[in-house]
Formats: structure tokens, sequence, C-alpha cells
């Protein structure tokens, strides 16, 4: 049963080269998504909006894993 985990494990992988980074992604779209129908503004800002955390959130990955 081992070497099916290893299995999933290694497709996951393929998807998924970093956990944190596509969990954050995922939280930024959900809240992005909940609350910027909600602002009121015009789509061109939700755009600039959802662009700039996304922006965001890369920038910040990719200082960690310089880092390391």
């Amino acid at each position: 049963m081992r070497w099916i985990r290893t299995i999933l494990a290694e497709i996951f992988g393929l998807f998924v080269d970093d956990g944190a980074f596509a969990i954050t992604i995922l939280l930024w779209l959900i809240i992005a998504g909940v609350a910027l129908p909600r602002l009121g503004i015009s789509p061109a800002a939700k755009a600039i909006i959802l662009f700039a955390g996304l922006a965001g959130i890369l920038m910040e990955s990719a200082l960690r894993r310089a880092r390391k």
C-alpha cells in the first residue's frame, strides 16, 4: 500500500510544487470572490485588486524560495 501513496504523492507533485503557494492562491481567490463583488467598485478595479494580490503572493513565494 505504500507504493500507492508514493504514486499519488508524485502525481500531486506534478501539479503542485509548493503547497503553501497553492493554498495561498486558493485562499486569495476565495476571499476576492466573496469580498470584491460586495465592494461596489468597477470591474476594472476588481481586476487590478485580484492581479495585485496574485502578484504579491508570487513575489512572496519567489523571495521565500530565493532565501533557501
